[in-house]
Order: C-alpha cells, then structure tokens, then sequence
C-alpha cells in the first residue's frame, strides 16, 4: 500500500477520549488527530516519541489527521490504525504474496455469513471451494520476545472464532489472520492474560480445523505492505 502523500512525522504527546491524540509537529506547532484504534493500544501509546500521521483533504472532516504509526515502549515501530490491516491482507493476496491463500478466482470483502449476524472480512472463491478470512491488527509486544492479541478483551473477536468454527463444520476453509503492524519480533501468541475466554475459544478453533496465519508488515512514511510470514504460538 503506496501512502501518498507520505505520511508527516510528529511527536506523539498523548491519547485521550479514545479517539483524540495530541502530537506536537516538527516546527513545534501543537495538532489534534484522529486516533482509529478502539483497543488498549498498550504500550503504543509513550509521550515525547516519534509518531506518523496521515491527512485527509476532506472538507467535512473535524481533524483532517489519522495517526497511523507510532513508537512502541521497546522502542519498535507499529501501525495503530485498525481500518488499515483488512486493505493490506487484501491488496498482498491479490498480487499472490500470500502462498497459503493462493489459487482462488474470486475475493470479495465484508460480506455478511455466519449465525450471528457477523461480516467476514475476506471471502475467497473458487469451483473448489470456500475461504473464510478473519484479519486481526497486532500490535501488543511482550516480554517474552512475543506479539500478543488482543490488547483488550474483546467479545467481538470471540465471536468472529465461533463463526470461523461453524464455516469449517459447513466443510469451508477457514482463517484467521494476524496482520503485524510492528516491526519488531517474528512470533505471534494469544494473550490469555488480558482475555482467557479468548485463548480458550482460538484453542478450541485450532483442534476444529481454523487455521492461522500470521504476516509481518514493512512500515514507512511512504509505503506499509505485507513484508514475510511470521510464527504463530499456540500454546505458551
């Protein structure tokens, strides 16, 4: 995904009533933008760090900015804004980077399916059959040398599991995908800790056939893109 123009580098100050951010830009003025990430963003969020932000030339826009990349507290880059992940898995399986996901003639998006009343966010299709694909934006660093997901508990996510489970028993493929926004570690785990009913349920969706995959992305002022495939855990 080519960012143009390029996104403007700023200094993150802080976030506040979820959704506002403060930055402060390179000649010193002060800006408020829009931060897209419902989450903890957890350890995403460090005053005086280097942040990225985007900007919109919509007239009818409150905050013309979107913050896109910030500094973790290990020091790493990650890409915070959640409606970014579902276009990169996309736009990577379309041009065949994604080896797993090949072989489909047809890819569509946000298309309604399951039993409770949910979206998937990719369909593949094919004369042989079905693939159902659930993208998820990970950011969480661990001690561990790890990425965790989620950041927060997240009902939502639980929900999106089940439905992936009742794909594969209806005989479709089904995938969950954790796109990395980070550009530090090469592995990706469950954070049980934060959410135990989640890492309860994508254990159960492991031993129903689910698969998952996980994909690192390069991140830059010009350009964020898929970059290599990266370990899943599933058991710490």
């Amino acid at each position: 995904m080519i960012i143009s123009p390029p996104l403007t580098k700023a200094t993150f100050l802080k976030r506040y009533k979820r959704f506002l951010v403060d930055v402060r830009l390179e000649n010193g003025e002060l800006l408020t933008i829009h931060c897209p990430n419902t989450g903890s963003m957890k350890h995403c969020q460090e005053p005086e760090t280097p942040c990225w932000f985007s900007l919109s030339n919509n007239p009818k826009r409150k905050l013309p900015g979107t913050l896109e990349i910030v500094t973790t507290s290990l020091g790493f880059l990650a890409g915070v804004n959640t409606g970014r992940p579902n276009q990169l898995v996309k736009e990577a399986i379309l041009e065949g980077k994604v080896p797993e996901l090949a072989g489909y003639e047809d890819l569509k998006s946000e298309v309604r399916y399951g039993e409770e009343n949910s979206r998937i966010d990719l369909l593949l299709e094919s004369p042989a059959g079905k693939c159902f694909i659930e993208v998820k934006n990970v950011t969480l660093e661990d001690k561990q040398g790890l990425l965790l997901f989620p950041d927060a508990v997240t009902s939502r996510g639980t929900k999106h599991l089940r439905e992936l489970m009742t794909m594969v028993n209806r005989g479709h493929r089904a995938v969950l995908f954790f796109c990395v926004q980070h550009s530090g570690v090469e592995r990706v785990a469950a954070a049980g800790h934060i959410d135990s009913l989640y890492a309860k349920t994508l254990k159960e969706a492991l031993a129903a056939g689910v698969e998952v995959l996980a994909y690192k992305c390069k991140l830059t002022p010009e350009e964020i893109r898929l970059d290599h495939s990266i370990a899943f855990v599933p058991e710490l």
